[in-house]
């Protein structure tokens, strides 16, 4: 199954510690959204969104980018890091209604996060994502190909 991951990774590197996983165990290409701006996706069976959680939304770069590129009724997934550790992904459901895309599922962990009052506490979320969230991510991605 040919599979793109489109990240934003521009905090701690919290999503692309995730990503590197998946890529470097299952061999998923990735692309940097905040420094691809276009990419054709047509020959790709499976799409992955993955951001950083940014005020309760994905990374702009990474809606604008799939916005942009995405092709109507394609399988797309999601995998966010947060501090929240909660699924985020309603701001690119919406963002992508018009595509008819089905979504195959929804990954999130733990990410170090030190935005606002957080820095002055020493962050949250230290030490993540940590081994676990990185073979839970495999394991998530693998179930989702079918491996």
């Amino acid at each position: 199954m040919k599979t793109i991951i489109v990240y934003a990774s521009t905090h701690h590197g919290n999503t692309k510690k995730v990503v590197d996983a998946i890529a470097e165990e299952c061999g998923a290409e990735l692309v940097d959204a905040t420094a691809v701006r276009e990419k054709e996706l047509s020959d790709y069976d499976l799409i992955g969104f993955a951001s950083g959680i940014y005020a309760a939304r994905f990374h702009p770069d990474v809606v604008t980018f799939a916005q942009k590129n995405l092709p109507p009724d394609k399988k797309i997934f999601y995998v966010m890091t947060s501090a929240m550790n909660r699924d985020f992904s309603k701001s690119m459901d919406e963002s992508l209604k018009d595509k008819h895309a089905t979504v195959t599922g929804r990954f999130s962990c733990k990410g170090y996060n030190t935005f606002g009052p957080f820095k002055l506490i020493g962050g949250t979320g230290k030490g993540h994502p940590d081994e676990t969230d990185l073979r839970n991510a495999v394991a998530f991605y693998k179930g989702l190909i079918g491996s």
